[in-house]
């Protein structure tokens, strides 16, 4: 076959190897390997948690820096990404599990304020649309430290404000927005989310993160209750019935949070990356998507971004083939989803162990395999 294939390589991260980033360089590096003649175009992606800035700074944003208040208030530089008007940041960066010092869970006082932080930085840097990834987070305070650092005011009931965490908000009695950023009323605000779940009760976000972010069964019940009575004056206050908000639970119900005081708009994760990064506008005279992730399995077919990379593909009538760590599902359900061919690193490497370790120069191998297959997979396309 002739020609010169154009080849989009968009893989997430392979969790506890490769960043989604370092996943596409080695890609390239195989593909480049296998087929020289290749026009190889590397445009990593994230689902909305980790990982989601430096998707946005891969096409084309640029990174900013800001030191903000960790979970537990102690000063950390986070990162967010802008170009022009537009800004992506990141929950995971400020207030994140992997921001827990010494990694020490503090699920009754874990603070949004940093990702309020560092809105407010996205805001200074002249940005009027946020996209705000909630991902990874390590509090369950419906992100009220996220909207007081963006100047809403969460009273008690002598006036005083609220301490910081999801277990100060059972003594909340009145709210004033008077001093929220004037900024938001004209900035558009997405949210992330791939979640259902809502603010409260037994699907809520103490109920079902909490565990994951160290509550106990008697703290999950106490940040449950206290979340509920955030609800409730948010609904006397605001006129917005948060506990109704489906996919607010998301982040410790910070997505209910951003609805009722920022007015976002929640969506999915991957929708929101691949929009955000200009997924689309990069497939016109594509041949050939590889998407990956370090393991493709019916989890990830609800909407993991390997398989958000491959619908959208699909869509255009471009074939995608997947690069995973691990694959455990079948070639029929592949196909559902619009992958035309899965390889895994256990296929190279059956010690899963090691795959891990090597799975740089496995994922190169695996690529340069691909490049070598290109005239199959791509059939009556032209190819090297």
């Amino acid at each position: 076959m002739t020609g010169r294939p154009r080849i989009l390589v968009a893989p997430d991260k392979f969790k506890g190897s490769l960043t989604a980033t370092q996943a596409a360089a080695a890609i390239g590096r195989g593909l480049a390997r296998g087929c020289p003649g290749a026009e190889i175009v590397l445009l990593p992606v994230a689902d909305g948690g980790d990982g989601t800035v430096d998707a946005a700074v891969a096409a084309g944003y640029e990174r900013r820096h800001a030191v903000v208040s960790g979970p537990t208030g102690e000063p950390v530089e986070a990162c967010f990404a802008v170009r022009g008007e537009h800004a992506v940041v990141e929950m995971a960066e400020a207030s994140g599990l992997r921001r827990l010092p010494g990694g020490r869970p503090a699920p009754l006082t874990a603070s949004t304020t940093g990702t309020g932080q560092l809105l407010l930085a996205a805001l200074d840097s002249g940005a009027r649309h946020l996209v705000l990834g909630v991902g990874g987070s390590a509090s369950t305070d419906g992100g009220a430290g996220m909207v007081q650092a963006l100047g809403a005011r969460l009273l008690g009931a002598s006036g005083e404000d609220l301490t910081p965490g999801g277990a100060a908000l059972a003594g909340l009695h009145r709210i004033d927005v008077a001093g929220l950023d004037p900024r938001l009323g004209a900035t558009d605000v997405v949210v992330a989310v791939d979640v259902d779940n809502p603010l409260v009760g037994p699907r809520g976000a103490a109920a079902v993160f909490g565990p994951q972010k160290g509550a106990t069964p008697t703290q999950v019940a106490a940040l449950d209750d206290a979340l509920s009575r955030f609800a409730t004056v948010v609904h006397r206050d605001l006129g917005v019935d948060m506990a109704s908000t489906v996919g607010g639970g998301a982040a410790g119900g910070t997505a209910a949070g951003a609805v009722a005081f920022l007015g976002a708009r929640l969506t999915s994760g991957i929708t929101l990356v691949l929009e955000t990064i200009g997924f689309a506008d990069a497939l016109p005279g594509t041949d050939l998507v590889i998407t990956g992730e370090g393991s493709l399995d019916e989890q990830s077919l609800s909407g993991k971004a390997p398989i958000g990379v491959a619908r959208a593909a699909a869509a255009a009538g471009v074939p995608v083939v997947a690069l995973v760590g691990r694959l455990e599902v079948r070639p029929e359900e592949l196909h559902a989803v619009g992958i035309t061919h899965g390889r895994a690193l256990l296929d190279l490497e059956p010690d899963p162990a090691a795959a891990q370790r090597g799975a740089s120069a496995l994922l190169v191998q695996l690529a340069a395999q691909v490049a070598a297959d290109l005239p199959a997979i791509m059939m009556s396309r032209n190819s090297c």
